[in-house]
């Protein structure tokens, strides 16, 4: 992970937050259970914690994309972006929560490639989107394309790096320890 270059800023604990922060903590507390990590640096900016829940929700349910499609999208951003935080949480929430299947997500995790042509594909673009700043060549979305997505998917994977630049910058930021939920997907 890269070096944290917030050194003021603490963790906002949920039990004595206040105002702002203890809203949308709230908020975060009823959408996943817990507070992690992630959710209590970002709530010291509760704007920035506000619009990544949002939006964040607004992919899980508006994309079209399943809950095994949608983890492919948020770790190859999370990787693209070097973000060990997100990287460990997706491949959690990937194995245990959306059942992407174990080889895709060991391809994902190895940076090797994936033997479901679609979600390659799907990998691939995203992964294109983030490095060339949403400048994909034609051959690349075409590629896309003839793997049975459509121009809007490309709309929602947009959506997704707005979100994950949310949290990956901010992980970045503070140099977030990965939860204990996560710990058995953390990167090396």
């Amino acid at each position: 992970m890269t070096q944290a270059f917030i050194q003021n800023l603490q963790p906002i604990d949920h039990a004595s937050a206040q105002g702002a922060q203890k809203a949308i903590l709230d908020t975060a507390l009823a959408q996943v259970g817990f507070i992690p990590n992630m959710y209590a640096n970002m709530a010291n900016a509760p704007a920035v914690l506000s619009t990544y829940l949002h939006g964040y929700a607004l992919f899980r349910q508006e994309s079209g994309l399943i809950a095994p499609e949608q983890e492919v999208v948020f770790l190859a951003v999370s990787q693209a972006n070097g973000c060990t935080y997100c990287t460990a949480a997706h491949s959690m929430i990937a194995d245990k929560v959306s059942k992407l299947a174990p080889d895709a997500l060991q391809a994902i995790r190895a940076g090797q490639p994936m033997a479901d042509a679609k979600l390659a594909a799907l990998y691939a673009m995203t992964t294109t989107m983030v490095k060339t700043n949403g400048q994909p060549d034609a051959a690349a979305v075409q590629a896309f394309l003839a793997a049975g997505y459509q121009e809007s998917d490309l709309l929602y994977i947009v959506l997704a790096i707005s979100v994950k630049v949310l949290s990956n910058f901010s992980n970045h930021a503070f140099g977030t320890v990965v939860d204990e939920r996560f710990a058995a997907y953390k990167v090396a």
